[in-house]
């Protein structure tokens, strides 16, 4: 139950953001069912820094992977309201200014739309292990909101269904170049989603010819792959 004198660690919640708040969608398990059948939220984050306990979310971009396809009509994209934020090399690499940042939407409100926006839908990413840790700061500092939705991470899947592929540091660039996909701009949250749900899809492909039609039967390969590559079996 949302009670309306809750405060959560950033600027007080509105009865309209928590009412809001109370309507978003609990956080799914991973399905059994084709991977053609799943929808998934393709996330990427731009953030001040690679610090994940001082640095804040800038930006979200989203894509959507449903029926096994992009869904061009579900796109998400906003920067944040970040007055007075620091701008620090980052900036030279996403291009974020501060005028943006002085402009944009109020973090709760853009992290509301954003969950509204994945609802129940498991997430995926590029070191998804970054943009799970920044987000759920976010998510806590602004809403007071625990996220819990499940998240697949694309820099693992690459090297577990090619493994014969090498591909240099295997970074989003790197993987991009050896599908040969066309990418008209990185570093810029939605089109970073983008190149990420189109490595996505042809990962997915591969799954199918290698048995793994479902979001469960990849996450046990991933786990037993990243046992392998910790070197804890043999």
């Amino acid at each position: 139950m949302n009670w309306p004198w809750l405060q959560t660690r950033g600027t007080p919640l509105t009865p309209r953001q928590l009412e809001r708040r109370g309507r978003l969608s609990s956080a799914p398990a991973l399905a059994d069912r084709p991977l053609a059948e799943q929808r998934l939220v393709v996330l990427d984050l731009e953030t001040s820094g690679l610090n994940m306990r001082r640095d804040v979310v800038l930006s979200i971009g989203a894509v959507v992977i449903e029926r096994g396809a992009i869904d061009f009509a579900q796109q998400f994209e906003r920067t944040l309201n970040r007055p007075g934020q620091t701008v620090g090399p980052s900036v030279l690499i996403h291009g974020i200014a501060p005028s943006d940042l002085e402009t944009g939407s109020e973090p709760a409100e853009a992290l509301l739309d954003f969950m509204a926006f994945v609802g129940d839908s498991p997430l995926l990413a590029f070191h998804a292990e970054f943009d799970r840790r920044m987000l759920r700061r976010a998510l806590r500092h602004s809403l007071d909101y625990r996220l819990r939705h499940p998240f697949l991470d694309v820099a693992q899947l690459a090297p577990m269904l090619c493994p014969d592929v090498r591909t240099g540091k295997g970074t989003l660039d790197d993987w991009a170049r050896h599908f040969r996909l066309q990418v008209s701009q990185r570093h810029h949250a939605s089109a970073d989603a983008m190149v990420t749900a189109e490595i996505a899809l042809i990962l997915f492909s591969r799954a199918r010819r290698q048995g793994a039609d479902s979001l469960t039967s990849l996450a046990r390969r991933l786990e037993t792959w990243r046992r392998r590559e910790r070197g804890g079996l043999i």
